[in-house]
């Protein structure tokens, strides 16, 4: 470890410190609000720093696989603590923002910043193929439950149930294709070699997580008054702010990566997010919520779940080419913006 990377760590641990000091000191919710999200994206960048380090010995999708896991981490804890408090609505507005977050909006700079920097860009077609699908069959199942709830099916009267079952396909699902999406691409160009240790960049991932999810937490709490000053709804803070913040590794990440012109690994790190998220994360928060005096079921309001579907049939459209250009790009943060707008005044 250089003493550049050494510099980087010693910045952020100030960061953090100084995001632990403005909210247990109880600053005012502004200056709480700016130093966590200071820290969180220097977080990021150090994240994605390890994570090129794991390229070196895994390969674009194992690291990326890994490193969106560490990157949701402050997901689930934001998660589990609103669902204490009894924030359904938030908790729901910021997974399907987390998966919007990552597969259209983050998605789309990514393919805007390398467009512009390197043209079109060429990633591995089947690869991307598996991927656009299982967003699709993830967006579809987690919809089932609203839409039976929005045009009174039978199943309406049994939503806890149906989102039970709804969860734990998502889950088998993701267990059976996990194996192939850690998988190395067939042409994937060899990595730099690694500078750190194994140890080392275990231990830089695993800390950075455990202060990422720190950090998101005081970054929320600040972010409730800043909620009631605005006049913003509950729905639009878990959809964009919750959801962006919280997912602030992978956006500085998976753009570097296409800044680069690596758009595999990019693309790995991204998408990789929002399926851990839709097949993964929020299950098991359907399954963790019995712990809770509030459960959380997969009826989300009706235009959450058409927004995801929206979402998922044009990131689909998108990527199953395997090739990325910059107006595709921007075509995905237009229809991001647009959902977003929608929520303002709630859901």
């Amino acid at each position: 470890m250089g003493r550049r990377d050494l510099v980087e760590i010693a910045i952020d641990g100030l960061l953090v410190a100084g995001a632990a000091l403005a909210h247990f000191l109880d600053a005012t919710p502004v200056l709480q609000f700016v130093v966590a999200a200071c820290a969180i994206a220097g977080l990021a960048r150090l994240v994605g720093s390890a994570t090129e380090q794991l390229g070196g010995r895994l390969g674009s999708a194992g690291a990326g696989a890994i490193q969106s896991a560490l990157g949701n981490l402050p997901e689930l804890f934001i998660a589990l603590f609103a669902l204490h408090d009894g924030l359904v609505t938030l908790v729901q507005a910021a997974l399907i923002g987390s998966v919007l977050a990552n597969s259209v909006l983050v998605l789309g700079i990514a393919f805007t910043v390398g467009g512009l920097r390197h043209g079109t860009q060429a990633f591995d077609s089947p690869r991307a193929r598996i991927i656009a699908t299982l967003t699709v069959l993830a967006a579809a199942i987690l919809s089932v439950p609203s839409l039976a709830h929005a045009f009174h099916a039978p199943a309406a009267a049994h939503s806890r149930s149906l989102s039970f079952v709804c969860a734990g396909v998502l889950l088998a699902v993701f267990v059976l294709t996990l194996p192939g999406l850690l998988a190395p691409l067939p042409d994937e160009a060899e990595h730099e070699p690694p500078r750190w240790s194994l140890r080392t960049t275990a231990a830089v991932l695993a800390l950075a997580a455990a202060a990422a999810a720190l950090a998101s937490d005081w970054f929320v709490s600040a972010l409730r008054p800043a909620i009631e000053t605005l006049h913003m709804s509950q729905s639009f803070a878990g959809l964009v702010v919750v959801a962006i913040a919280g997912n602030a590794v992978e956006n500085v990440v998976g753009v570097q990566l296409a800044a680069r012109n690596r758009p595999d690994f990019a693309i790995s790190v991204i998408v990789n997010s929002s399926l851990q998220v839709a097949l993964a994360l929020t299950p098991a928060l359907v399954f963790l919520s019995l712990l809770f005096a509030t459960t959380l079921t997969l009826v989300f309001p009706v235009l959450l779940a058409i927004s995801l579907l929206f979402a998922a049939g044009l990131g689909a459209l998108v990527v199953y080419d395997g090739e990325s250009t910059w107006p595709e790009g921007v075509i995905l943060i237009g229809l991001y913006v647009v959902i977003a707008a929608s929520f303002w005044w709630g859901a």
